[in-house]
């Protein structure tokens, strides 16, 4: 059996008018990530983490925020098409463990619907998908409510 583990890392500015999207769930609130595509930073490191494990360079070679194509797309079918990417190479994922940053809003009773939406794009079992919330404790861009950051690391088996 052939393993590989991957790692990815996002950030995007958090602005006014704006949605906010994380792990392909919208959340309400003031500010919204601001960036080319709907900037769901989860759905960007989970694609960046798994692009990387397979050796497919990352997600800005991917999907460029020079083209068009990408400009307001929904990060779920980026995330879908990543794993096109890494099947057509034939990989699959065993597993995904995530941490996302944010001052606010809260995330907690949010988790499963996230694991749900992540875990169904990926083939994977529910329990194969960890979601983990944390702060910046009032300190940093994150603590300051600048922005919001995440990082996942990835199993994939060939």
């Amino acid at each position: 059996m052939d393993i590989r583990v991957g790692y990815g890392y996002d950030v995007h500015q958090l602005v006014e008018g704006r949605e906010l999207w994380l792990g392909g769930v919208q959340f309400e609130h003031e500010k919204g990530a601001l960036g080319h595509s709907d900037a769901d930073v989860l759905l960007h490191a989970i694609c960046d983490a798994l692009l990387g494990a397979a050796g497919l360079r990352d997600i800005g070679f991917q999907f460029p925020d020079t083209a068009l194509e990408y400009k307001g797309i929904d990060s779920k079918k980026l995330l879908a098409t990543t794993i096109e990417k890494i099947m057509e190479n034939g990989w699959r994922v065993n597993n995904i463990d995530a941490t996302v940053n944010l001052e606010r809003p809260k995330i907690l009773k949010r988790v499963d619907e996230m694991k749900q939406v992540i875990s169904q794009i990926c083939a994977i079992s529910h329990d194969a998908v960890s979601i983990k919330a944390t702060t910046g404790e009032k300190m940093g861009f994150v603590g300051r409510e600048e922005g919001v950051e995440a990082s996942a690391v990835v199993l994939i088996i060939r």
